[in-house]
């Protein structure tokens, strides 16, 4: 799997430039174009307060066909009325003249501070030089074009033999706050070659999103503007997937899915103020659903979260954030594991040298917390990371 250095995929071209949106000396305005118009779908938060991006963008995704992508960063423009939708619409409408492309099929897209107006006479002075910028080899650029308080930008990028072509998968991600699943959490940009049906590409979306941005969460907060796009311009020129249950579609929705779980968890690791990543799986669930909601309510407690920021196996709140998770449990039958060692059998503690052992364990900054019922088949898993006095200072800070 490739990152920054190359992320190359044919077919598209993309640059960034600096339009004063946030602090000097930071790009905050990215464009993405695809050679020829593509087959397109998104997933889009479900927080019913959407931005204005979010709304045009929904709208214009109807059709399935999308040939860009104008992102900008340090403006949400969400709460901004009729005033924050015209101005998604003039900024779409000027690369739309400067490109010679169809205004319908450029995708807006936004992050940052809520409830300020769009900086338009800033951003519009910038997109003409946004759009002679642009190049096979941008990319990068627009990945870190995208980051508010990220720490690094967020790439990945996958190649595979479909239907007797190379074909290129390529994703970039921002975020760090704000991050929790059942909608698309944050913004997700992913670029392929292959030739495929909207709907297809569509359902491979949604599949991947399963296993990756909906199995992490940082804070428990869901945002106005979060989005995954995908599009896909055909140019490997492989025989057209038009079932996800082919071979050519399994391989596809396969490829998607490691790029996908890839930015995911560069996402957690990013996590505002994170020291810690840890997955935690729940085993022997009684139910499908009773394993994802313990695992989600145990990934989301700020108790466990606090606890793993100091290295302390504390499995008592490990206990109560499962006794409040709202499935079938019987605190006698649990077992509790830190990576290899058990600290908890049938619901009571094993013994000092255990506890110490995972304190060692948490020290390295990544582990396994594996928690099994023993009331089931069932299992599932939540990657997250710990809560740290920074994510506090860092969300104290944000807007000063």
């Amino acid at each position: 799997m490739q990152h920054l250095q190359n992320l190359l995929v044919p077919g598209f071209r993309a640059a960034a430039v600096e339009a004063a949106i946030k602090k000097p000396g930071r790009l905050d305005l990215a464009l993405i174009v695809s050679e020829y118009p593509a087959a397109a779908a998104g997933v889009f938060t479900n927080n019913k307060v959407k931005a204005a991006p979010i709304l045009l963008c929904q709208k214009r995704l109807r059709r399935g066909r999308a040939q860009a992508i104008l992102v900008n960063s340090g403006n949400a423009n969400a709460c901004t009325g009729e005033a924050g939708l015209e101005a998604a619409v003039v900024t779409s409408r000027t690369i739309s003249r400067l490109l010679g492309l169809s205004e319908t099929l450029i995708l807006p897209a936004s992050t940052g501070v809520i409830g300020q107006p769009l900086p338009l006479d800033r951003m519009n002075s910038a997109l003409p030089s946004l759009a002679a910028g642009l190049r096979p080899d941008g990319l990068p650029e627009v990945a870190q074009a995208i980051m508010t308080t990220d720490t690094f930008p967020k790439t990945s990028r996958v190649q595979a033999q479909i239907n007797g072509s190379v074909v290129t998968i390529a994703g970039i991600a921002k975020g760090a706050g704000m991050i929790h699943p059942d909608m698309a959490t944050m913004l997700v940009f992913l670029l392929t070659d292959a030739v495929v049906a909207p709907n297809t590409l569509k359902a491979a979306l949604k599949q991947g999103l399963v296993t990756s941005f909906n199995r992490i969460t940082v804070d428990g907060d869901t945002s106005t503007n979060d989005c995954v796009l995908v599009l896909a311009n055909g140019i490997a020129g492989h025989s057209p997937i038009e079932q996800l249950q082919s071979p050519g579609g399994e391989i596809l929705s396969t490829s998607l899915q490691t790029v996908m779980a890839d930015l995911a968890a560069q996402v957690v690791r990013d996590g505002e103020g994170a020291a810690h990543v840890f997955k935690v799986i729940i085993e022997g669930a009684a139910s499908a659903a009773d394993a994802v909601k313990g695992a989600r309510t145990v990934a989301l407690s700020p108790l466990v979260k606090t606890a793993v920021a100091g290295n302390d196996a504390n499995w008592g709140r490990i206990m109560a954030a499962l006794g409040r998770a709202g499935i079938r449990l019987n605190p006698d039958r649990v077992d509790i594991f830190f990576g290899p060692h058990q600290v908890v059998r049938q619901g009571v503690a094993t013994d000092a040298a255990n506890e110490q052992a995972a304190h060692r364990l948490m020290a390295d900054g990544s582990f396994d917390l594996r928690i099994h019922l023993n009331l089931g088949a069932y299992t599932d898993y939540y990657l997250t990371c710990d809560l740290t006095a920074d994510y506090v200072h860092i969300n104290a800070d944000y807007r000063s």
